[in-house]
């Protein structure tokens, strides 16, 4: 008798779900970018470009007209994304250049390189990340999450801030995500050698994400560069490839997930919004701008934060 109530109303939610699912998919689908902002005579470099939000979005941007350089760790993955961008856009303008965000001297030697042979920057899109993986360190020591969402991206846009400058007006966008608000910064063990959690490791990460944006855009002020995170929302993507459990839910609910198309919304529309040409500082999702959490919103936090980055990288930013 209890197999058949089970049965039933598993049934029951099924047929609910298949009613609704056109009603379900609008709702989690969230915000569209409205504008339609050319962005012809623009370079854009965007991390992680290969897979999920990145590739939608350098697909969006180089529709736009703009030159899209897509930054990737797996180069022949890199040019099969490119190869794919091509055959939906033939205009695009896509390029495709290897860079390691868990190794510091990779990130070196991509923006030596970048500097000799792009004279322009004007959108930067620290989009690549890593999600809930075993503990496991970068080249330089550093434990992966921090090291590549945080560290690694920092690293990047100390090297490349120069030119953005001087190729104002220019945007820097974040990719940060609503688990920030469950992290917190570990200054005892930032790097959890004393202990670790892959999910707090990730929200620590990405609160890392927010006081990072937070702190640049006050450094930035009056330079014309702004900066600005985003909260892609809950997308389904491969982000969720070293958790069986994440891939096994996400599969199950996968028609209250965003698309990654539908995930690269608000990037696209930090990177292009007209209305947004002087707002800095700021944290978005579905396009409008969304709640931080009291430790996201720590100057003190921020500060300390980019103190010990700044340090643990051997670089001076003042």
């Amino acid at each position: 008798m209890l197999l058949l109530l089970i049965i039933s109303g598993i049934g029951v939610v099924t047929l609910l779900v298949v009613l609704f699912a056109p009603h379900i998919r609008k709702y989690a689908a969230g915000g569209v970018c409205k504008s339609t902002v050319r962005l012809d005579g623009k370079t854009v470099l965007i991390t992680g470009a290969n897979t999920g939000i990145g590739k939608e979005t350098a697909l969006e941007l180089a529709v736009r007209g703009a030159r899209v350089i897509m930054a990737c760790r797996n180069v022949e993955k890199g040019e099969e994304a490119a190869a794919s961008i091509c055959a939906v856009y033939p205009k695009a303008q896509v390029e495709v250049r290897e860079l390691d965000l868990a190794d510091t001297h990779s990130i070196q030697t991509f923006a030596q390189r970048f500097l000799r042979e792009v004279n322009q920057l004007h959108i930067l899109i620290n989009n690549a990340g890593v999600m809930m993986c075993p503990y496991t360190k970068t080249a330089d020591g550093f434990e992966m999450h921090m090291g590549v969402n945080h560290l690694g991206h920092f690293l990047l846009t100390y090297l490349l801030i120069g030119l953005l400058k001087r190729s104002v007006p220019a945007r820097i966008v974040v990719l940060s995500s609503l688990a920030h608000n469950f992290g917190w910064i570990r200054f005892h063990d930032l790097h959890s050698h004393g202990s670790y959690n892959s999910g707090l490791a990730y929200c620590q990460s990405k609160l890392a994400n927010v006081l990072f944006t937070r702190e640049l855009a006050r450094r930035l002020k009056g330079s014309n560069v702004t900066v600005n995170s985003v909260h892609p929302g809950t997308v389904n993507s491969d982000l969720t490839r070293h958790s069986t459990l994440m891939m096994l839910l996400f599969t199950v609910f996968s028609i209250f997930l965003k698309t990654p198309q539908e995930g690269a919304q608000t990037s696209i529309y930090c990177a292009v919004a007209e209305e947004l040409q002087s707002v800095s500082g700021k944290h978005f999702s579905d396009c409008t701008p969304a709640f931080v959490a009291p430790q996201g919103r720590s100057e003190e936090t921020a500060r300390r934060l980019w103190d010990i980055s700044c340090e643990v990288l051997s670089i001076e930013w003042h």
